[in-house]
């Protein structure tokens, strides 16, 4: 419920000029990926090249020639089988009103290993890469996590150097997370979260001016109240949520000048990842990260956050929140390819047993509404779906082989109960009745 209007509250704090609490809820939660050509969104694809990515979004699983181009590095494949697979009959429809192409496609994008039986969504290394184009824009979102100036680093839209945002260059020209906010996996995303997967809130506390204070306590983390909508279906203003002080939970220290708040860089920050399935909800765990918000008026602002993730969350997110072959062709993206860009724009989190580094420098834009957040009346934790929990469990042990896969390069086995399990073997799709 709401409690009283914020913005007479936020003005009795502004003219005493001392204790003020200030809370937000996130309303908006998005990779900071730029963007700079038109797309169709109801066929998923651009209608012209970014400026960003002139050579084109991914390679994918959603057409016969990129298929053919993926299929044709796997050295065990036939010519035959190659045309085959390429262009299977999508005039026979599966039991789900698909055409045959779907059930092939998916089986044979997940092994392409050098052996026949290697699923390559869990041991990507196992697969020739067939390339990721890369963003070659040198305009980017984030933060200098490192305090210096490389060449292969971001300029800030305002003119600040040397940005790091390692995910953008290896996967800002991945189809489904392009777009001014209408990439499919972000609508997604955030569809799930206004229809109360999960909630992120922001707590900012100070003794001095709520526009200009230079001792300020930020607040950030997961909460078990579902994000209110008013009337007309946005997000609402000023209504109250619980922020949970668990493992997705992180105060830093910050100062606000003029409205915009800045963090400390801070060894971790915790708060929930993005996700559209309840076995993503996790903690998405910034290393050496940092916060901005910037407060617009008395019910709304935006925020970025930044850090080094690990790649491995990254990858796993993107791919086994159900299989990758299924994620591929549906959202006409190569898992393999943004294996290989990860490996390769990793810049953070350096590994002395694999003499790599296993971060990539992240940024995520968050539009916030105004909110009162507030501790639970007693300590709680975070919520449990037992009915979602097999599924949570599948996709916790394919993300552990894989984990363990790429960092001993042994290819493992296809744990039971995954997703990756029910795609088929060998490349060869489980057969699936007609519908009549």
């Amino acid at each position: 419920m709401k409690t009283c209007a914020l913005m007479i509250c936020f003005a009795a704090a502004a003219s005493a000029a001392g204790p003020w609490v200030k809370g937000f809820v996130v309303s908006w939660y998005e990779p900071a990926f730029r963007f700079g050509g038109r797309s169709d969104y109801s066929r998923g694809t651009e209608i012209e090249p970014g400026v960003d990515c002139p050579h084109g979004s991914t390679t994918h699983f959603a057409n016969p020639a990129q298929t053919f181009k993926a299929i044709s590095l796997v050295p065990w494949r036939t010519s035959k089988e190659i045309e085959a697979i390429s262009n299977p009959p999508t005039n026979t429809l599966n039991r789900d009103g698909e055409g045959v192409y779907y059930p092939v496609w998916r089986a044979a994008s997940a092994y392409r290993g050098y052996n026949r039986d290697i699923e390559t969504y869990i041991n990507p290394f196992a697969a020739e890469d067939p390339g990721q184009p890369q963003v070659v824009s040198r305009i980017g979102e984030g933060f200098n996590l490192d305090g210096k100036i490389k060449e292969i680093d971001f300029v800030s839209p305002d003119g600040e150097k040397g940005i790091d945002n390692a995910l953008y260059r290896a996967w800002g020209c991945d189809a489904p997370w392009r777009g001014n906010g209408n990439g499919t996996l972000v609508l997604r995303s955030n569809d799930k979260m206004l229809e109360g997967l999960y909630t992120i809130v922001i707590r900012l506390t100070g003794n001095k001016d709520p526009m200009n204070d230079d001792d300020v306590t930020l607040e950030i983390g997961y909460s078990p109240d579902k994000v209110m909508k008013d009337a007309s279906g946005r997000v609402g203003a000023d209504y109250s949520y619980r922020i949970l002080k668990s493992e997705q939970y992180s105060k830093l220290k910050a100062k606000i000048k003029d409205g915009v708040v800045e963090s400390e860089q801070a060894a971790e920050i915790h708060m929930p990842q993005i996700a559209w399935f309840y076995n993503q909800t996790r903690d998405a765990f910034f290393r050496n990260g940092k916060i901005r918000l910037i407060i617009e008026s008395e019910d709304k602002g935006t925020g970025l956050v930044g850090g080094y993730r690990d790649w491995r969350d990254l990858y796993s997110q993107n791919v086994f929140a159900q299989d990758g072959g299924q994620q591929g062709v549906r959202e006409h993206e190569d898992h393999i390819a943004n294996y290989y860009a990860l490996r390769r724009h990793a810049d953070g989190i350096y590994n002395p047993k694999t003499k790599r580094y296993d971060g990539v420098s992240t940024a995520y834009r968050m539009q916030l509404v105004s909110a009162f957040v507030v501790d639970p009346d007693k300590p709680m934790e975070m919520p449990v779906l037992s009915a979602e929990m097999r599924r949570r469990k599948a996709y916790d042990d394919t993300a552990a082989a894989m984990i363990k896969a790429t960092s001993t390069l042994i290819p493992q086995d296809v744990p039971p109960g995954s997703g990756e399990e029910a795609v088929g073997r060998g490349g060869v799709p489980i057969p699936r009745r007609r519908v009549r």
